[in-house]
């Protein structure tokens, strides 16, 4: 036993290696390459003003708490509110979630193989994108451990630990608390059949759920002593039930409507890639499913971790389906990704390998093109200073924050506030300044009740100057920010002088008059 013990600990410490060496070759290539004003700016402003003492969802818009604290508290070790310092702490929950994938993967191997397990490192990394979003990545892979080691061993404190897991999960993104919870209550039917346990399944539920509470704690506590937290976060949810959704649907695209003739071949040969992953989720989810139930009833072993992975990748498919692009793919793959690898592990050499090879090859194929370091490649990208950092970003995004430091030394100079909507929260973090209004990142349809609450903050913020983008989003021009917030950009047109020579059509870019000088 204590061989077996010391090769366990050996084990783990290689694969914490791995995953360390890994991820810390991903942030030296690209770690100060590519910038979002959107999405990675949304989440760079939410954990500043979390070390500046605001609460997330109360004082701004955001995500579910979790992240933004994990962020600042990782800012705080390195002394800096600046956007390194947030990508070191995303970095650092990368590695753990990469860890624990190759972990999962690790323990269903019949015979240790360190070129499968590279192989699979490989995979899993080069969807771990977009940056921003690593937390839903790494989220993902903890669920299905957290159910791996329930199905291991079903008993009252893996029950309660795998409901915390879920609790955890929430509290850093509410639809992680959802997905594992439908996941968790398949696992939990899933050993009621033919049951061998000792363990009761009802038991076990109620130890479950007292898990789920205790990880939920932290959301719990806010909504009890933070003052103007539970109004604001039920506010939060109720608006989900209004607008019936988590986000802006895109179609899928469907490989059998990809175009040869409009695209560059290895474009369309990404694009036929992309829908055949999306097709994958469905089909893996569902036949993965059947099988380990069929499985079960027939009181044949099945891998802990593909039960686990199996009922998880239905419920993430949901989400990649929400809004079909790559960025929603990523975050919802992980799953069967692991499920994928495990189930090929347990197969024939003449099976395994190929398949391995060929499902790595796309990966790389697909992914590698939205790379901020390869996109970012000979000399495709400019220098720009953000915050004391030299980073590489696209020319256009480059340009954007020349304009963003020109207007404000110009119109908001000493601290003081300005407008950027809807798609640059990120321009609030670059120049450190408070957003006027609550809605950070306002893309969808408000009431006139919600927009008139806005327009008191504005004018209590008496910013310098307004740049609204009136960029139709998708193409749609029922969402440009004129017409999902009509009495806002009213507002700022009758209370802004425009400015001439817009450097881009869609700018419509004002300063404030004279009377709020």
């Amino acid at each position: 036993m204590p061989s077996a013990s010391n090769h366990d600990r050996y084990r783990l410490l290689q694969l914490m290696m791995l995953a360390s060496v890994v991820v810390i070759a991903l942030f030296v290539w690209q770690g100060n390459k590519g910038f979002s004003l959107w999405d990675e700016g949304f989440l760079w402003y939410g954990a500043q003003r979390v070390t500046l003492g605001e609460v997330p969802i109360r004082d701004f818009m955001a995500y579910d708490p979790g992240r933004y604290y994990w962020v600042a508290a990782v800012m705080e070790l390195c002394g800096s509110n600046g956007i390194m310092a947030m990508r070191i702490a995303l970095a650092i929950f990368q590695a753990i979630g990469l860890f624990v994938g190759l972990l999962l993967i690790a323990r269903a191997l019949k015979k240790q193989s360190l070129v499968y397990l590279l192989l699979s490192t490989l995979i899993l990394t080069a969807w771990m994108f977009p940056r921003y979003k690593l937390f839903d990545v790494s989220l993902s892979i903890f669920l299905v451990g957290a159910l791996t080691y329930l199905v291991e061993k079903p008993v009252g404190r893996r029950y309660f630990l795998a409901g915390m897991c879920v609790g955890l999960a929430a509290v850093f993104g509410r639809n992680h608390g959802v997905y594992g919870v439908t996941g968790s209550l398949g696992v939990i039917a899933w050993l009621t059949i033919n049951r061998s346990e000792s363990y009761s399944p009802v038991s076990g539920l109620l130890a479950w759920s007292a898990g789920v509470i205790t990880g939920y704690c932290p959301i719990l506590l806010m909504l009890i002593f933070v003052p103007g937290f539970a109004a604001a976060f039920l506010e939060d949810i109720r608006y989900l039930f209004e607008i019936r959704t988590t986000n802006i649907p895109l179609p899928v695209q469907w490989p059998w409507r990809v175009h040869f003739t409009s695209l560059p071949t290895s474009d369309a040969v990404r694009e036929i890639l992309i829908g055949t992953f999306f097709i994958g989720l469905l089909i893996f989810g569902a036949v993965s499913l059947l099988w380990v139930v069929r499985q079960r009833m027939l009181n044949r072993p099945v891998s802990p971790t593909l039960v686990a992975a199996s009922f998880l990748v239905l419920p993430y498919a949901h989400f990649a389906y929400s809004r079909a692009d790559i960025s929603h793919l990523a975050q919802g793959i992980f799953p069967m990704l692991v499920g994928i690898m495990v189930a090929l592990s347990r197969q024939a050499a003449q099976i395994k390998w190929p398949l391995a090879a060929v499902i790595c090859a796309a990966s790389i194929w697909v992914m590698i093109a939205f790379q901020p370091g390869w996109e970012c490649r000979d000399g495709k990208c400019v220098g720009v200073e953000i915050s004391h950092s030299m980073l590489q970003t696209a020319p256009g995004t480059a340009r954007d924050i020349a304009l963003l430091r020109t207007l404000a030394d110009k119109y908001a100079a000493h601290g003081r506030s300005f407008i950027a909507a809807p798609y640059w929260p990120g321009a609030y973090a670059l120049l450190e300044r408070k957003s006027p209004v609550w809605e950070i990142y306002p893309l969808q349809r408000r009431s006139g009740t919600f927009e008139q609450d806005e327009i008191k903050r504005i004018e209590a913020a008496n910013p310098g100057f307004a740049l609204i983008d009136e960029m139709p989003l998708d193409g749609v021009d029922a969402l440009r920010f004129s017409n999902t917030h009509p009495l806002i950009y009213q507002y700022i047109l009758n209370n802004f002088v425009p400015l001439p020579g817009s450097p881009n059509p869609y700018y419509h870019i004002s300063k404030a008059n004279s009377q709020a000088q």
